[in-house]
């Protein structure tokens, strides 16, 4: 049964628990910073809300800047640990070739020492990282292939952090197949994955099927729910609040949560103002995918043929956006607090 948003809005000065599961264990629930970016926050503040709405994960983002900063990364963990809140380490670009990579900040094998000695500095659950987007979907074998030999050349560093490096399948880069042939490549001692089901919708693909791959491989997950319909162009995809999907977000919850026990719930919660619509009886689309299995492909087809357009809801007059990106999200902590009772 769907819990209908409505009443949870009505509800929105409820106060938000810890959540637990049907078994009665403990579930630690979270947030990535970019779901309430609007508000312009710094990683203090980000957490101090956390605490106010009861959440137990900070997944946060730390500029280059601030993270050649001892002074402030030790304000960071020391506040944290004020508030009794697990960090997890959202950072960037790993791959050299990547339009998204950054050479401002040093050599790759720079970057990413910095990286790990954050990751150490903030005693962090979980390290996040991505190859790139869409930019780098025409050539995505040879953004893997320069991230790998990056891998490689950094192993004995890695390992000695005692952290993995877990690669999103970020939106427009990576395919559910393509990613795993990467962390076995580069060795699942160090690699694994950041599992977003919305992205994977990106990416025509069924984000139950992406489970079925990169499930075993996850270290850190993100939660968000999708819609996805036909429109005479092709498909649309559009990220809604939890509950107003149509990608059976319950289940896949209940399937992740069996795979990965003991992992938190951590919302990337990035409601979209319009569609994203994919032209996938353009055949020019394809270029880029030239490996897909038609099988894979119907699977996605068979999914937008059951929804149902989900239009975006203009923004509340009076209301800005970072506020509104705040009532999405505590809307979507509320849903999953009620799905877990159930699972």
């Amino acid at each position: 049964m769907k819990i209908d948003r409505r009443s949870f809005l009505a509800a929105a000065g409820a106060s938000i628990a810890p959540a637990f599961s049907q078994q009665g264990s403990i579930v630690e629930m979270g947030v990535e910073a970019g779901s309430v970016s609007q508000n312009k926050w710094t990683p203090i503040q980000f957490m101090d809300y956390l605490a106010k709405i009861g959440l137990q994960v900070a997944m946060v983002n730390v500029p280059r800047e601030m993270q050649a900063d001892p002074a402030a990364l030790k304000a960071i963990r020391e506040h944290a640990d004020k508030l009794g809140l697990s960090l997890i380490l959202s950072d960037g670009c790993i791959c050299p070739s990547s339009s998204s990579f950054n050479p401002k900040f040093g050599t790759p094998e720079e970057q990413l020492t910095q990286t790990l000695e954050v990751a150490r500095a903030l005693r962090v659950k979980g390290l996040r990282v991505v190859v790139g987007g869409f930019k780098e979907r025409p050539q995505i074998e040879m953004h893997a292939e320069n991230t790998l030999k990056l891998v490689r050349s950094m192993r004995s560093r890695i390992l000695d952090s005692g952290f993995k490096l877990a690669i999103e399948n970020h939106g427009g880069d990576f395919q559910a197949r393509e990613l795993k042939a990467l962390v076995e490549a580069g060795g699942r001692d160090v690699l694994g994955v950041t599992l977003d089901p919305g992205n994977s919708l990106w990416m025509m693909e069924d984000p139950h099927f992406t489970l079925e791959l990169l499930g075993p491989y996850t270290e850190v997950w993100h939660l968000r729910d999708t819609a996805v319909w036909r429109v005479p162009e092709g498909v649309a995809v559009r990220w809604v609040n939890m509950g107003e999907g149509n990608v059976d977000i319950d289940n896949w919850v209940k399937k992740l949560l069996q795979m990965r026990p003991g992992l938190p719930v951590v919302f990337e919660n990035l409601v979209s103002g319009q569609p994203r619509i994919i032209r996938v009886f353009d055949p020019a689309t394809f270029q880029d995918f030239p490996k897909m299995p038609a099988s894979e492909l119907s699977r996605f087809l068979a999914l937008a043929e059951k929804g149902k357009p989900v239009p975006a809801v203009p923004l509340p007059a009076g209301k800005t956006r970072g506020e509104q990106q705040c009532d999405d999200l505590e809307v979507c902590v509320r849903y999953t607090r009620e799905l877990l009772k159930r699972i």
